[in-house]
């Protein structure tokens, strides 16, 4: 008469003393006899230790027996208050007898305690908590038995868990261990919230918390997710019932609580049968099978109808035809489900080990006045992994049996995995998965790729540089260039992009006679410049020989010749006439033309004064500056009448001589006013 909670697993367990925590009475006794699978020996440890010791262990003790029965063997025998037992009591075989004596006593509250195989190296008691942990996180391992009526906790999932809850009792709430089987948590520790809701959940009930500083909560598989019906997923064509509640309310209406209103958080009625009895169900079909994890039920959530169920079975099926009742690792009877107590709360109750199934079944057993009930499944997917496909190699052509019989050994054997083996394979057989062949082609490719884009990368600079060098080459041998003073603003933007300096820049010497040097003022001797050979000859040029300087563009008339005057630089105007027998600029040469510089030492000169028609375009209204400071290029004429360009002196200087003027050459077969025709000097 002196056992409190016992719960006594295959592979662990938890034991108390009879009104444990409160003070035990006096004069019971209880023997607990503890068995585990052989060839596996027993630990045990102890959460809470209080036992009186005023007759040092003479009438009140505990003692652990290696064995059991007559044959068993003493290990120690303990008590005290508040007694700290350092370490865990080990048995040396499968068999332990654990003896509580209580005498006559005042005080003491007994004690709990936990035991395992010695495989289980880090369990722990229903009483720790996550206070008594310092780790972030940390994996233990929680008997059989922590649903215990004198522990709390507070909090839920996936929100988490108080500080101060019992660890394993949270793990049961939570799904992750069984209170009937124990199991292992691992646990994770974080910053505590100001709130702690409280739930119902695998028949244990979480009240609600105030703020705390920390908290902990669970790693899982993840396979807690809805599976359809709350969603709609499961089409109503997949929710049948064993009977359907139809009934007439007070103003003639006709209420059918079918089947499909038996989805969670659904506005409305729910399913709810005909007859309530337990031979009721409803069943759901999930279309294939899948890993149920869970399920969460309400009650009818009309408050008119205070309808709900308070416990149920669960039975499953692959066929709907076959079914299985849902019962716990080792034990021999049907598992039954807490429900509901009261319409509204939401009741959760996990299945460990999970169920793998299509077809889902709820039989309700206890029910407060109807059977009627909202539910919801918990899981994920089920694929059974594939084996991989063995080829095996055709026999020779002088077929035996012996091959024969071998390859169909080898059929037989992947044909028994696949109807054993329903779980995915392991890493080793994935990572199979990829081919040698694979393999070099990514390497290779890592290979080449850098090299042809290198390749390419060369290819397009050598193109640009060719592209440049002719376009440089082909300004360096084009027959006419730009002159200086007869390039358009324009013109002049677009030079600063030509890549390579082009030869208009380049001033060439031009070559002058000796005698009409000796016609030239001093301040129209200019530098001697010496210029390349063009197709037309140059004229001889005073004053402005640092501009005139490029190849002309201009062929002169044929049979005409023209001579050229010096007039006064500051009153002659300047006039925008274009020749008349201009030729257009070569598709590859300059858009501007150059003048045409020509020899005129050996031609007649023509009188001062003469009207002329310039064959330049100056640029603007005014002529471009010429080499000196008071020297400026006036317009070359070509008429019937004269052919000389002519320049004017300074206000106040008298207008030069006949001999004295400065003259320009006229091209070949060009003629003058009077029709005369003169060969180039």
């Amino acid at each position: 008469d002196g056992c409190g909670h016992t719960v006594l697993g295959p592979e662990s367990g938890t034991l108390a003393s009879i009104n444990y925590p409160q003070t035990s009475p006096n004069s019971t006794v209880c023997e607990w006899e503890i068995r585990v699978k052989p060839g596996q020996r027993v630990q045990l440890k102890f959460g809470d230790f209080d036992i009186d010791d005023s007759d040092s262990c003479h009438s009140s003790y505990l003692r652990v027996h290696n064995g059991i029965g007559p044959t068993r063997a003493e290990i120690g025998k303990y008590c005290g208050f508040d007694f700290q037992m350092d370490g865990l009591i080990t048995s040396k075989s499968n068999e332990v007898t654990v003896q509580f004596m209580s005498g006559t006593h005042t005080s003491g509250r007994g004690f709990l305690a936990a035991y395992s195989t010695t495989d289980k190296s880090d369990l722990i008691t229903c009483l720790d908590n996550a206070s008594h942990f310092s780790e972030p996180e940390f994996n233990k391992y929680c008997p059989a038995g922590c649903v215990i009526p004198f522990a709390a906790i507070s909090g839920t999932i996936p929100h988490g868990y108080r500080d101060s809850s019992s660890l394993c009792m949270a793990g049961v709430h939570a799904g992750v261990v069984s209170n009937t089987l124990g199991g292992q948590i691992n646990v994770v520790i974080s910053k505590g919230i100001p709130y702690y809701e409280g739930s119902l959940a695998n028949n244990v009930t979480s009240k609600v918390g105030p703020l705390s500083t920390s908290l902990f909560t669970f790693k899982t598989s993840g396979c807690y997710g809805t599976l359809g019906m709350e969603s709609g997923v499961i089409p109503d064509s997949q929710i049948t019932a064993s009977s359907v509640l139809e009934w007439s309310d007070q103003t003639g209406q006709v209420n059918i609580w079918k089947p499909e209103n038996a989805r969670l958080k659904r506005v409305g009625p729910p399913w709810a049968a005909f007859i309530s009895d337990e031979h009721q169900w409803l069943q759901i079909d999930l279309n294939k099978e899948k890993r149920i994890t869970g399920i969460i039920t309400t009650g009818s959530t009309l408050a008119e109808y205070y309808y709900y169920v308070s416990a149920y079975r669960i039975l499953y099926s692959a066929d709907a035809q076959k079914w299985t009742v849902y019962r716990e690792p080792g034990m021999d009877k049907d598992k039954i489900f807490q429900g509901n107590t009261e319409l509204y709360q939401e009741v959760r109750n996990n299945f460990i080990p999970p169920i793998i199934a299509r077809f889902f079944r709820i039989n309700p057993l206890n029910w407060h006045q109807k059977i009627a009930m909202k539910v919801e499944l918990l899981g994920c997917q089920f694929s059974i992994g594939r084996a991989p496909k063995i080829t095996v190699p055709p026999p020779p052509q002088n077929k035996n049996d012996k091959n024969g019989d071998f390859s169909d050994d080898i059929i037989n054997s992947v044909k028994t995995s696949l109807q054993t083996d329903k779980t995915t394979f392991t890493p080793e057989i994935k990572n199979t998965t990829v081919t040698p062949s694979v393999t070099k082609d990514v390497a290779l490719a890592a290979v080449l790729v850098p090299v042809l884009v290198m390749v390419f990368t060369t290819l397009i600079l050598i193109l640009v540089c060719a592209w440049h060098w002719r376009n440089r080459k082909k300004k360096t041998e084009g027959t006419y260039d730009l002159p200086y003073w007869d390039r358009a603003g324009w013109w002049k933007g677009m030079k600063q992009f030509f890549p390579t300096k082009s030869a208009e820049h380049e001033e060439t010497p031009v070559r002058y006679s000796s005698s009409e040097i000796s016609h030239l003022r001093p301040r129209e001797v200019p530098t001697m410049l010496q210029t390349e050979s063009a197709e037309y000859a140059q004229p001889l040029v005073g004053g402005i020989v640092g501009t005139l300087h490029q190849r002309s563009t201009f062929k002169p008339e044929e049979g005409k010749e023209a001579s050229y005057a010096d007039l006064d630089p500051y009153s002659s105007p300047l006039q925008e006439v274009y020749h008349a027998y201009a030729e257009p600029l070569p598709i590859t040469g300059p858009e501007y033309a150059t003048p045409i510089i020509m020899d005129m030492s050996g031609h007649p000169s023509t009188p001062l004064g003469v009207p002329s028609i310039s064959t330049f375009k100056a640029a603007g209204n005014q002529a471009p500056p010429l080499v000196g400071t008071h020297n400026k290029l006036l317009s070359r004429t070509d008429s019937t009448s004269s052919a000389r360009a002519l320049y004017d002196t300074p206000k106040g200087q008298p207008g030069p001589g006949a001999a004295d003027e400065l003259v320009y050459q006229v091209p070949q077969s060009v003629a003058h006013s009077t029709g005369s025709k003169d060969e180039p000097s």
